[in-house]
């Protein structure tokens, strides 16, 4: 990953400040007004950020993306522990809500995802360090400020991760159009880890294998599969139904 690493965009640079992520600098292009560009410079001189007025092209140069005339240049996205994700879920008394994808590879895809696991009160995500996107710029853009709120691990091997976890007592859900049984219908109460395939291919067979059950969501359409943070989302929200209501 490139030394410098630029995040844009109002919503994610502004939660970066709310949540205390360390910014190095702020670049905001020249003219930019309104509500939120106010209360972005607001909030970096509150926190002695230094504010810098560049021209939308300078912008450019930093972040390739829509940056909505705001940019913030921060240190990488430090990866946290599996452990601290458990550890979350114990310090709040709730049994662990993890999210597990194999091999997302879309940054909208990831970011989408990290939103609804934050809407939904998700411990943290795990993605794989091979054949998968990262935590890039474009995942915190698409994340709209919940990558701040959602932790997120890297791990070498997703099977053995899977592992791991079904020793500390969690309950691996795989989604997969040839599941079992209709996803309303899994036991989503108990310590759970969310597994999730990728774009096109869905799990792959050895994280299938090493899932206890596998889901699906019903279809009646002409098409047989779900975006993978559509797929997400749906069955996240049932975790929360099951375990709020």
């Amino acid at each position: 990953m490139d030394e410098e690493f630029y995040i844009g965009g109002k919503n994610a640079v502004v939660e970066a400040l709310k949540a205390n992520s360390f910014i190095d600098k702020l670049y905001i292009a020249v003219g930019a007004k309104g509500q939120i560009i106010d209360e972005i410079i607001k909030l970096a001189r509150e926190k002695g950020i230094p504010v810098q007025l560049v021209s939308r092209d300078k912008l450019d140069e930093f972040y390739a993306g829509k940056h909505q005339g705001v940019v913030a240049k921060t240190p990488p996205y430090v990866y946290k522990e599996v452990d601290d994700i458990l550890a979350i879920a114990k310090n709040k008394g709730e049994h662990p809500f993890v999210i597990i994808l194999d091999g997302i590879q879309d940054p909208n895809n990831l970011g989408s995802v990290l939103r609804t696991a934050d809407a939904c009160g998700a411990h943290g995500v795990i993605i794989p360090k091979n054949r998968a996107v990262g935590i890039t710029p474009g995942v915190i853009k698409a994340s709209a400020g919940a990558i701040q709120y959602v932790s997120v691990a890297r791990v070498t091997n997703i099977t053995r991760t899977l592992k791991e976890l079904k020793d500390v007592g969690l309950w691996i859900i795989g989604a997969d159009m040839d599941g079992a049984i209709n996803y309303c219908d899994a036991d989503f109460k108990v310590p759970v880890g969310l597994v999730i395939g990728s774009e096109g291919y869905g799990i792959s067979r050895l994280v299938k294998e090493n899932c206890d059950i596998l889901v699906k969501i019903p279809m009646v359409g002409k098409i047989n599969s779900l975006n993978a943070s559509i797929a997400s989302a749906i069955l996240m929200y049932e975790v929360l139904r099951q375990r709020n209501f």
